[in-house]
């Protein structure tokens, strides 16, 4: 693997596993484990799964089947926040199921459109950072996975910040996310 272009085997690799890898993280423990946060404004792993539900649905595919179509009109804007509204009163399991099918498919879909290099280096239009190659949004979905199970990790590494005593000096996962 190239670390600065992976293929699309190896970003869809990673993009398989993640609803595998919420499922055994999340499910089943108890809610100071999925409601917890790195603080104010920060989101707990269950406002995290219903963020990446909402991008299965609103980001990544529909975006790559923009960038194919030839539009030269920028994204639809995406709301980072949508999962406030539609995932209340819904609980962890469901959102993880739905995650997984939603997940399923769009790997599925992103098969079936047989890609070429060629494809890769199509070019769209971003609202906010201008032009972006499918293989960047594509690339940007498999790291968009992992940035999110490290911020859950950080929120859940949290609950127990202040049992640890004297070892959270060796402890990264509790210091505060620097940007």
């Amino acid at each position: 693997m190239s670390p600065s272009k992976p293929t699309l085997e190896e970003l869809v690799a990673v993009l398989e596993r993640t609803p595998t890898s919420l499922a055994k993280l999340l499910e089943g423990l108890p809610e100071t484990w999925v409601a917890a946060t790195e603080g104010d404004h920060t989101w707990s792993p269950y406002d995290v799964v219903g963020h990446l539900i909402h991008g299965e649905r609103a980001n990544w595919i529909p975006r790559v089947r923009h960038i194919l179509a030839g539009e030269t009109r920028p994204f639809d804007p995406f709301d980072r926040t949508a999962q406030f509204h539609q995932s209340r009163g819904k609980q962890l399991s469901e959102l993880l199921a739905t995650f997984e099918a939603l997940r399923r498919n769009n790997v599925s879909v992103l098969h079936g459109m047989n890609l070429t290099n060629a494809d890769l280096d199509r070019i769209g239009q971003h609202p906010e950072l201008g032009n972006v190659t499918l293989a960047q949004l594509l690339a940007t979905w498999a790291v968009h996975d992992l940035d999110h199970l490290g911020q859950i990790a950080r929120a859940m590494a949290k609950v127990c910040a202040g049992a640890v005593g004297p070892w959270a000096n060796y402890l990264s996962i509790l210091k505060d996310r620097q940007r």
